[in-house]
């Protein structure tokens, strides 16, 4: 859920929302999709580094994150995040989780500086998952294996001026991926193939400071016991100042260990230099 965005430049830095914010899973994109755009602030020359907190609750679940990320050149961007997600409500006490290292390259394009080309900032990524306790609750109801890496393409664009004098972004990824709830609950099961799933992100800066935006994204369904639905979210964002912005979001995450139609609120906050 977030995005690059437009404001006076510091000397030597990068623009304000340009570093986007930080995904579930610990890379700069939106709140579950992953963009091209490298998180922190840092321009050709320089490094840039960023930490997340989110925590996200549904009827039956919740689920807290975080991490941080360090880049290089406004190229390069390493990261590192944990999920702790309490399934109490399947099994009294449980908490699930995983462990996520991501590595993101920008390829090609400019989603800011150049707004008279068509070609989008293009970044290649791969998260490299491991579930917690796997032998617990993911083997158990089907997971083929409780470590994978989801690998991404991901192309993100600005337009000036595109909506009544406002900016807009926009980001397309695909995945390649056999994760079951992200990963919570292990990989593969009985369709283990890897599946090619898009993911979808769209905002409007109402004012310099202030982001309105939604996502989906797309999930396989391995898992016989447990039939996953797409992710969305329509999210709200304000950066107070260039090193700081807070999100809040309402989520649907669809059906989750069999409890359905998992709705609730998402709260984040990212801070970046």
């Amino acid at each position: 859920m977030l995005l690059c965005g437009i404001g006076s430049a510091m000397a030597g830095d990068r623009l304000e929302w340009t570093g986007a914010v930080t995904d579930i899973e610990g890379t700069a994109g939106g709140g579950v999709v992953p963009w091209a755009l490298i998180g922190g602030l840092g321009t050709e020359d320089q490094m840039g580094a960023t930490a997340f907190a989110t925590y996200v609750s549904t009827q039956d679940f919740s689920l807290r994150t975080g991490g941080a990320s360090v880049e290089y050149g406004d190229r390069i961007e390493a990261s590192v995040a944990r999920q702790r997600f309490d399934a109490g409500s399947v099994v009294p006490g449980l908490m699930l989780g995983q462990d996520i290292v991501g590595l993101k390259v920008r390829l090609l394009g400019d989603a800011v500086f150049a707004p008279d080309q068509w070609l989008p900032q293009v970044a290649l990524g791969a998260e490299w998952k491991r579930t917690l306790d796997f032998d617990v609750i993911p083997k158990a109801v089907g997971a083929a294996r409780g470590e994978d890496v989801d690998l991404y393409l991901a192309a993100t664009k600005m337009y000036f001026d595109a909506i009544a004098g406002r900016n807009v972004i926009l980001d397309f990824t695909l995945r390649r991926t056999r994760a079951n709830q992200f990963g919570l609950l292990g990989f593969g099961g009985d369709g283990s193939g890897f599946h090619y799933e898009p993911e979808a992100s769209a905002a409007v800066w109402l004012t310099e400071h202030v982001l309105l935006g939604a996502e989906y994204r797309d999930k396989p369904s391995n898992l016989t016991a447990f039939r996953e639905n797409s992710a969305n979210d329509a999210f709200l964002a304000w950066a107070p100042i260039k090193n700081l912005s807070l999100t809040a979001a309402y989520a649907d995450l669809g059906s989750i260990a069999g409890k359905p139609t998992q709705r609730g609120v998402y709260l984040s906050i990212w801070v970046g230099i």
